[in-house]
């Protein structure tokens, strides 16, 4: 019986020069923050408060996902052996459930307005929906470079998103109601924008879950890896195969693979080379066997 280990010493998803951009985000989203809920309170508009929410969510993702950073950095020691990448995804679920309560409170509150609809002041809640939503598209250009290479960044661009979508919903909002006078148009924009956060962030804390649960990654098809591995010369068949990752990016492999005639090492290097060049697989651990583990023990299990 032999084994391989194959693997990259990569950094982790988010470069230390990446941590500039959610610096500035978060700054300007504070800053912001204060004068929206200020203004929203002084408008009476539940569109605005929603959208300060939102905001306030905003702010609280970019926080997170910077300790994420400064967490993830720390090497791995005797009692981590794997690091601290994983607090990445614990930040990106929790600011997935952070952003379901919201949505989930805007909705309640909206429903209670629409029962008894307060007076609204447009002019200033179209004023301060515009400085919002200029305030969103900086920092949605800020963390777009960083959105697909970290659920955690991903996570806080989503929540940039929908308060970006929360300031347009805003701003024709008061559009509607300085020229109609419908101020229901207001409760009627916040049920929107929760409807619109509430599957995107069910996306987001699906796919921390499945990291969280060492599920395969969703980039990675488990049964073409199979398909793959069993098509090399001198593997005749592939068991306990398993394929998870760590963090956004950071997958890992471990497989048995059944070789009566090969030679281990020759073939331990070449699957290692086609899960890395085929798959992106850079962390592989391979143990070749002369026959199964499970029938050399006894042990008829998978």
């Amino acid at each position: 019986m032999s084994s391989g280990h194959s693997h990259s010493h990569a950094p982790a998803a988010i470069q230390p020069g990446k941590e500039r951009p959610l610096w500035i985000a978060l700054i300007l989203t504070n800053t912001f923050l204060v004068a929206e809920v200020v203004g929203g309170v002084v408008t009476g508009s539940l569109a605005l408060i929603s959208d300060a929410a939102h905001m306030f969510t905003d702010a609280a993702a970019l926080a997170i996902a910077l300790a994420a950073i400064r967490v993830g950095k720390r090497p791995a020691d005797a009692k981590r052996t794997f690091g601290y990448h994983r607090f990445e995804i614990i930040a990106a679920a929790f600011n997935a459930l952070l952003l379901f309560g919201v949505a989930i409170y805007i909705l309640f509150e909206a429903y209670q307005r629409i029962k008894s609809p307060p007076a609204i002041e447009s002019t200033g809640m179209l004023v301060i929906a515009t400085l919002g939503l200029v305030i969103n598209l900086i920092s949605m250009k800020l963390l777009a470079a960083g959105k697909d290479e970290s659920l955690n960044v991903k996570g806080a661009y989503l929540e940039v998103w929908s308060d970006m979508l929360g300031s347009i919903g805003v701003i024709v909002g008061a559009i509607v109601i300085r020229f109609t006078g419908w101020t229901w148009v207001d409760s009627a924009i916040a049920v929107l924008i929760g409807l619109w956060v509430l599957p995107r962030t069910w996306i987001l804390l699906r796919d921390s879950v499945n990291i969280l649960l060492e599920g395969v990654p969703a980039d990675l098809d488990i049964a073409a890896i199979r398909r793959a591995l069993v098509g090399v010369p001198g593997v005749s068949s592939v068991h306990e195969l398993h394929v998870w990752a760590m963090t956004s990016g950071k997958a890992s492999l471990s497989v048995h693979l059944v070789s009566p005639k090969g030679d281990a090492d020759k073939l331990t290097r070449a699957c290692a080379h086609l899960l890395e060049e085929k798959f992106a697989l850079h962390h592989t651990t391979i143990q070749v066997e002369k026959v199964p583990c499970e029938m050399a023990s006894g042990d008829h299990r998978y």
